[in-house]
């Protein structure tokens, strides 16, 4: 049955103005998976080869893609509402609830994570801060920075003062978060509080594997700007152009990254390039900028649009997939023995995770398709 239903996806059209986004979202995915099995499945041996170190340089960009990704939709539901004449107010507490909803999902994922292992996860696993609490904290605060900037603003229908404040939070974030991780920690705040600033955990120092405000709730903002700017009148007018010039700016930022990265002055006495440097934000915040036109001009394309993609498939249903693969990766219910395999065996399992992932996207779509008429 599998192969039958893969032949008949591929046929399937992928017509949506909007599907770079879900495609973006998919990419993540993707990526997301092969880090994540690597890391989860790799004995010490392939560990230690170049082979590891590059899949995990690839695994600093799903992150910043999903919390990028979630402020750029963010943008384009807050336009659709002010389009039908919403009031400030009313998105605003769309938009606080709307991240309540996730940060609430990110709450029972650990729960669930933490009943699953019973009886060798700790209890302080509950208060992780993850990938989805980064995303509903990130969207609470877009909410009620858009809300305030709309209120202080003269031009209420502009998108100049959202946009160059949405850029501005990212910006001081980046700049901030060294002080926050070093000198300036906040050790007054419990530690469950505190992980929300810089990710210290319950172990005295902030952990680079987990996700709090400062640095990651940066790179939503930064895609709200870039959100509102690629769906604001003037983007409309220039069209695919407006892309371009986006994947130009990205490009642009990371040559001004690297260049301060090089630069004899440095601004922090802590200086950490791989988890808190600015140079390493704008330079990932870059290489997002230059995929996201690629991404658009791909699925506008006449065989993006004709063909059945995987990415923007696996995009539809990105916090399903998420949900579910880590049980099967890191989980109890690991499909391959945790450190102690091969490349090649850990490949093959990587492949197994996405081709399964990806049919149950496929499933959970159809099942929500049929389930609408019922529902009318």
């Amino acid at each position: 049955m599998a192969p039958s239903l893969i032949l008949r996806l591929v046929a399937a059209p992928t017509a949506s103005r909007l599907a770079y986004v879900d495609w973006l979202r998919g990419l993540a995915c993707i990526l997301m998976f092969q880090t994540h099995c690597y890391d989860a499945w790799l004995s010490p041996e392939a560990r230690g080869t170049v082979f590891f170190k590059w899949s995990q340089i690839g695994g600093t960009l799903p992150a910043p893609l999903f919390l990028f990704m979630a402020g750029f939709s963010l943008a384009i539901v807050m336009q659709k509402l002010r389009s039908k004449n919403f009031r400030p107010s009313a998105i605003a507490l769309k938009t606080i609830r709307r991240g309540a909803e996730v940060l609430g999902l990110g709450l029972l994922f650990r729960l669930q994570e933490y009943v699953i292992s019973w009886g060798w996860a700790p209890k302080s696993d509950l208060a992780r801060v993850d990938v989805l609490n980064a995303i509903g904290v990130s969207i609470i605060l877009m909410g009620i920075t858009c809300w305030i900037v709309t209120a202080m603003s003269r031009d209420g229908g502009s998108l100049r003062a959202p946009v160059m404040a949405a850029a501005g939070v990212a910006f001081a974030i980046s700049l901030i978060t060294p002080m926050l991780w070093t000198v300036w920690r906040p050790t007054w705040l419990p530690w469950p509080l505190e992980s929300y600033v810089n990710g210290v955990h319950n172990l005295n120092q902030p952990q680079p594997w987990l996700f709090p405000i400062f640095p990651w709730a940066a790179f939503a903002f930064v895609g709200l700007a870039a959100g509102f700017s690629l769906h604001s009148g003037w983007a409309r007018r220039l069209n695919a152009a407006a892309f371009m010039l986006a994947g130009a700016a990205g490009a642009l930022i990371i040559l001004l990254a690297r260049s301060l990265d090089h630069s004899p002055f440095q601004l922090y006495p802590v200086y950490d390039f791989w988890h808190t440097s600015p140079n390493f934000f704008w330079i990932r915040v870059g290489i997002v900028l230059i995929i996201l036109p690629l991404s658009y001009f791909l699925c506008q394309s006449a065989a993006g649009r004709r063909t059945f993609s995987p990415l923007i498939q696996l995009g539809q249903t990105s916090l399903l997939v998420y949900w579910v693969h880590i049980e099967f990766v890191y989980g109890r219910y690991s499909i391959l023995t945790p450190r102690g395999v091969s490349i090649g065996k850990a490949s093959l399992g990587l492949l197994t995770i996405f081709i399964s992932m990806l049919l149950l996207s496929v499933l959970r779509t159809r099942l929500k398709r049929t389930a609408r008429p019922t529902a009318a």
